[in-house]
């Protein structure tokens, strides 16, 4: 069998695991690949980096996907989606400060975070600063999302700053944020040095909310269809091995290695098996493919559009609903996965609504995402 290399950029985050199980389980071996996984600091870097074609596909958010799709600035390049890599591993966490004021104001555990933090935010004489890990990102949108449905008002109330992951538990422990929404295991870090404590989860928010995806230069994976298809099955396969429960202690030792996320293994584990939330309800949305977490379903980009709507940085018109939708490749995910029964859902799109839905209540219906995003709170 003929070997190809790709070389792939990743952010050193739980939700890497896949790329990392598929090089060293020999996943990625089994389909004729190998895989040069190279560690970034910053989602910028991964994206200036996947622009000027230094990696061929990475670790993407999401959302910059789309925008890169959507010819939004800086080094805006079309990008092919035709994978997820999971979902509800953020955490909102606060400064341990923080979190003594708002207890002030009554027990955070169980009861509403989001009224001890409108009380908390009350006469103050700054905002209070939380961080997201990039503007385009589902950490922003949710952030910004679980504010807005809580009354709390961006540049009035919070101040929303832009800090890469790794980076993230230093500024809490500095002061120089009061909070920050970042993938594991930056929540479980800041809890166990004492510099911080969870808030809320993205997957209390929304339970099988997407996050970030396998994105390929769009040119690249045109010209490499047979390489494309080959990763896509080595991280499903990856996927498969990560969801059982007995390979968690050796996917956390594996990971803590210095080359890909140099922490505890003790300190990935929360975030791998999702038993990281503040609060005692169990994370419906941590899996590796339950839920179909990694099909890449086109109505999870056209939500992310109505965000970047919501919050001026783009129109929602037919023209970019068809290029978002056009970024995210289901077909490409079924090509690759037709010998794996289950591996896809029927159709391309979901209703967004009971279990699966908003904390809110809010239904979306990718049918009619205008009157969707007139649904939603004002900024």
């Amino acid at each position: 069998m003929t070997t190809r290399t790709i070389t792939l950029g990743f952010i050193p985050l739980t939700d890497a695991a896949m790329l990392i199980a598929a090089r060293e389980k020999g996943f990625a071996e089994d389909e004729g690949l190998v895989l040069d996984l190279v560690r970034e600091t910053s989602w910028a870097n991964i994206r200036d980096r996947v622009a000027i074609g230094h990696f061929a596909a990475a670790h993407m958010l999401a959302p910059m996907a789309l925008a890169g799709s959507l010819g939004l600035p800086p080094l805006p390049v079309a990008i092919a989606a035709p994978m997820a890599l999971g979902c509800g591993r953020n955490g909102m966490t606060v400064s341990a400060a923080l979190w003594r004021e708002l207890e002030s104001h009554g027990p955070v555990g169980h009861a509403d975070p989001l009224a001890a933090l409108r009380a908390a935010s009350a006469g103050r004489e700054r905002p209070l600063v939380f961080a997201a890990v990039h503007p385009y990102s589902a950490h922003a949108y949710l952030l910004r999302y679980w504010l807005a449905a809580g009354g709390l008002q961006l540049g009035r109330d919070i101040q929303l700053e832009i800090i890469p992951p790794p980076f993230m538990v230093d500024a809490l422990k500095s002061g120089r944020i009061d909070g920050f929404c970042v993938g594991e295991p930056w929540s479980t870090v800041a809890t166990a040095q004492g510099a911080g404590q969870i808030l809320t989860t993205s997957g209390e928010i929304w339970p099988y909310g997407p996050d970030k995806v396998l994105g390929f230069r769009q040119d690249w994976a045109e010209s490499h269809p047979a390489e494309v298809l080959a990763l896509i099955r080595a991280l499903y396969r990856a996927a498969l091995w990560c969801e059982e429960a007995g390979n968690a202690s050796e996917l956390a030792r594996i990971m803590s290695a210095n080359a890909y996320l140099g922490a505890p293994a003790e300190l990935l584990l929360p975030g791998l098996s999702g038993a990281f939330a503040a609060r005692a309800q169990t994370m419906q949305g941590t899996g590796f493919t339950r839920g179909h977490a990694t099909f890449p379903w086109p109505s999870h980009a056209v939500w992310f559009l109505t965000q970047m709507a919501r919050w001026g940085q783009v129109e929602l018109t037919a023209q970019t609903i068809a290029q978002v939708r056009a970024t995210y490749r289901p077909e490409l995910f079924r090509a690759a996965l037709r010998d794996f029964p289950g591996a896809a859902p029927e159709g391309d799109d979901r209703v967004e609504a009971g279990e699966i839905g908003f904390f809110d209540g809010i239904a979306f219906d990718p049918a009619d995402p205008a009157a969707y995003l007139r649904a939603l709170p004002r900024p």
